[in-house]
């Protein structure tokens, strides 16, 4: 489904300080909007012979997160596939206000595609943890779904201060995580930074990595990674997708 929303939030009805009457907007938006999807429709399955893959639109009048919400109740979504453009300005953070919002507020699979990113069979695969959560086998069973598929390799990453050692908790998660990759390609790696994406940048950049795979419940690590300024030196997040999974 591709889907466009037609936020209420950001169409005030021009001057006067009051929403809109729905006939104003599909007069004004919708109807330029569905053209604009229809073109991109067509643009996409002249790019893909598989007859497995079937697209249509679909457009909303709504508040975003709102719309987003009711179209994965009535449509069964597994997944949200949402692009991100390149930032005008290093203030700007990694993902926009309307992805962090998907990926906060709305409990589904998000697959955050950045603008440069080009198409890899995802072989290797990064998972940054601070092994300060326990994760519920639930999600980390549609990591290894995700390995099996693809045949890929998962590089559970942990990004630490000088001289800072894993506390008898985290110590216990990483034994898990251990276990339950067992049978999935896999391995564990440290590195010493005191800049979580800057750790980030140099394993990327070091492993050939394909995709990074966050849990939406390590908040620490989201606003570290996704949602602080962007900075000149980092440029894995404008050529790797992200894929954040929820519990």
């Amino acid at each position: 489904y591709l889907l466009h929303v037609t936020s209420i939030s950001d169409y005030n009805g021009s001057n006067t300080g009051m929403l809109p009457t729905i006939d104003t907007i599909d007069t004004t938006l919708v109807k330029e909007t569905k053209t604009k999807l229809l073109r991109f429709l067509k643009k996409i399955k002249s790019l893909s012979n598989n007859p497995l893959h079937n697209f249509s639109v679909s457009t909303s009048n709504d508040y975003f997160i709102d719309a987003i919400r009711k179209h994965i109740y009535e449509k069964s979504i597994d997944m949200i596939i949402m692009g991100t453009k390149g930032a005008s300005g290093l203030k700007e953070a990694v993902v926009g206000t309307n992805t962090g919002d998907l990926i906060t507020k709305v409990k589904c699979p998000v697959l955050v595609v950045p603008e440069n990113a080009k198409f890899k069979f995802p072989k290797e695969i990064a998972f940054p943890t601070d092994y300060n959560l326990f994760y519920q086998n639930k999600i980390l069973s549609s990591i290894t779904e995700l390995s099996k598929m693809f045949d890929s390799s998962i590089r559970i990453l942990h990004i630490t201060k000088k001289d800072e050692r894993l506390t008898q908790f985290q110590q216990e998660n990483k034994e898990y995580l251990h276990d339950f990759f067992m049978d999935e390609k896999h391995s564990f790696h440290r590195i010493t930074n005191s800049k979580i994406d800057a750790g980030i940048q140099c394993f990327v950049e070091s492993r050939d990595i394909n995709l990074i795979i966050m849990i939406a419940k390590n908040l620490n690590l989201f606003q570290q990674i996704l949602f602080k300024p962007r900075v000149e030196e980092i440029s894995y997040h404008t050529e790797v997708p992200f894929l954040v999974l929820h519990e």
